[in-house]
């Protein structure tokens, strides 16, 4: 980071107020806060839902959502007042000078256009580069990332990529102008640990080598100690405390940091499977399953595991191991050439076209974005009713029962949220929906897709407690990919561990977080981020790395 100094200075924000407008009157959501942001530094916002980080983050830009607006305070970015500035101005700095990464990839890019057409068009239009030059510093961007073919993979559209692969194109993207300041919000959030190493390492060095000052929005505490060099906390549109990373990692100050750092208390008693003499059959079981797609792109290989009534199988491994293929088989989506899925000892046909009504009701999913999950347009009432309608013909007064019995099972009053829209819910909430969603159908069986990926880890512990309470209580068995190690130790009873398609290895959770391990196994385990603000720095030592370029070029 350079030296502080007023001519360091990029980012003054005194006394910022925002408003939301809410049941026809504006209520505040940012109450006074105060920001210093020099170049060459990065600055995390850390808080719960709610707790203002993005809105701040985007009025840095000097941009609000719809429904909202900057009701008092100063924005000043290089010496330009920005809550003055024309929008046609604004405009001009936007993509150029300031760049904005987005949490959900899948939900910001145009699915219409290919990566590199939405890469090149803002050097193209400022007249930073021209199009064959943009063209050529994409590919180098998307080599920096580790993206596969970097050649290749921006002529691809959105769809045509994992989530990981997709939040790294909007990474380099974003670094495409090499803007004065980029507001990092939740970046790594759907990336595996291991390309997370990558990405946060390249996210460094562009900083470094460029004096780009940032601001790093997150939930996860580990990721902002490696990223920050200093860290305010923030509650409900105010801030709580700011120090830098080492004090405010070692010596919080206030109550609800300190609350912060020791989440994830939650951790069940791991389940045994059935012995084998019990009699016992598995609610879903994988047998050799193979699958591709078009014609010659296989990705997935022998495929074979089993999970049980009451129990969680979490299967995890990094961004295109076929984690979410093998999910896409199970349910149909995607017919395996070669192999078997059995629900409670019935073979399924291998496409969801050919199943029965009872057989498609038994599985069900709960998505990873709960923003792009919902329809932002239907109530409530109608997002739960209507898998309840349809798998179990309610209507009328018993179909209004069943959905407020739902809202209650998902720990939401019915009187409150029923006629709501998805929009006006927190991101917890909207994921507790898409569970009651699931539950509609009164399936025996869960795939939970990276369902606490996108929540700050208060809230996402209160949504392994109540997926917890559910199994128990219904005797759900859940498959749970995920990427994060964290929640593999709270939940889960068996681990499956993918690569390029393949089971490398699986068993009890107790086995597999105790050595020996398999080679890939513990490179997961070993690229867990810790608490500790040099964790990366000695990481990318002991893997060889000289410097932390490297660690993406590699």
């Amino acid at each position: 980071m350079s030296t502080e100094n007023e001519n360091d200075l990029l980012l003054k924000i005194r006394d910022l107020k925002i408003e939301g407008y809410s049941d026809e009157e504006w209520v505040g959501i940012v109450h006074g806060i105060d920001l210093d942001l020099h170049r060459g530094e990065v600055l995390g916002l850390i808080g719960e839902s709610g707790a203002g980080k993005s809105t701040i983050g985007l009025a840095a830009m000097g941009f609000t959502r719809d429904g909202c607006r900057i009701s008092g305070g100063s924005v000043q970015f290089d010496g330009m007042e920005l809550t003055s500035k024309p929008k046609s101005e604004l405009r001009k700095l936007r993509g150029s000078r300031i760049a904005y990464v987005a949490q959900s990839a899948a939900a910001s890019f145009n699915p219409a256009h290919k990566l590199i057409d939405q890469h090149t068009e803002s050097p193209v239009h400022y007249n930073i580069k021209s199009l064959s030059e943009s063209q050529a510093d994409a590919m180098e961007l998307y080599e920096k990332l580790r993206l596969p073919n970097p050649k290749e993979i921006g002529f691809r559209y959105p769809h045509q990529v994992s989530g990981g692969q997709l939040q790294r194109a909007m990474t380099a993207m974003a670094m495409a102008c090499r803007p004065d300041l980029i507001i990092f919000d939740e970046p790594t959030t759907a990336l595996d640990v291991t390309t997370q190493i990558e990405v946060l390492a390249a996210i460094r060095d562009i900083v470094e080598q460029f004096n780009t000052a940032a601001i790093y929005i997150t939930h996860d505490l580990a990721v902002v100690a490696q990223m920050a060099d200093r860290i305010k906390v923030l509650l409900k549109g105010n801030e709580v405390e700011e120090a830098d990373t080492a004090t405010m990692l070692s010596a919080p100050k206030e109550d609800y940091t300190k609350s912060l750092w020791a989440v994830r208390s939650f951790r069940r008693p791991e389940k045994q499977r059935p012995t084998a003499d019990s009699g016992e059959i598995p609610v879903v079981s994988v047998d050799g399953i193979d699958a591709a797609y078009g014609k010659g792109l296989k990705v997935l290989d022998d495929v074979s595991f089993d999970i049980y009534a009451g129990m969680t199988v979490a299967v995890v491994g990094e961004s295109g191991s076929g984690k979410s293929t093998t999910a896409r088989c199970i349910t149909g989506l995607l017919p395996p050439s070669k192999g078997v899925i059995r629900f409670n000892g019935e073979e399924l046909p291998p496409s969801y076209k050919k199943r029965t009504t009872d057989q498609l009701r038994q599985a069900q999913m709960i998505y990873q974005m709960a923003d792009t999950a919902l329809n932002p347009r239907i109530k409530i009432c109608d997002i739960i009713g209507r898998p309840a309608q349809f798998y179990s013909g309610l209507d009328g007064a018993k179909l209004k029962t069943r959905v407020e019995e739902l809202l209650d099972l998902i720990e939401l009053e019915p009187a409150q949220y029923y006629n709501r829209y998805p929009p006006e819910l927190s991101g917890g909430q909207k994921q507790r929906i898409g569970i009651a969603r699931a539950l509609a159908a009164e399936p025996s069986f869960i795939i939970c897709d990276e369902v606490t990926s996108a929540l700050d880890q208060l809230v996402a512990e209160g949504i392994l407690r109540l997926l917890d309470r559910l199994q128990n209580t219904l005797g759900l068995a859940y498959m749970f990919i995920t990427h994060d190690l964290a929640t593999v130790r709270s939940i889960a009873d068996e681990v499956v561990v993918m690569k390029e398609g393949r089971v490398v290895e699986q068993g009890p959770k107790t086995e597999m977080f105790t050595p020996p391990h398999h080679a890939y196994t513990d490179l997961l385990l070993s690229s867990v981020p810790e608490m500790d603000p040099d964790w990366l720095t000695q990481l990318l030592e002991q893997r060889g790395v000289d410097n932390i370029g490297e660690a993406a070029g590699n």
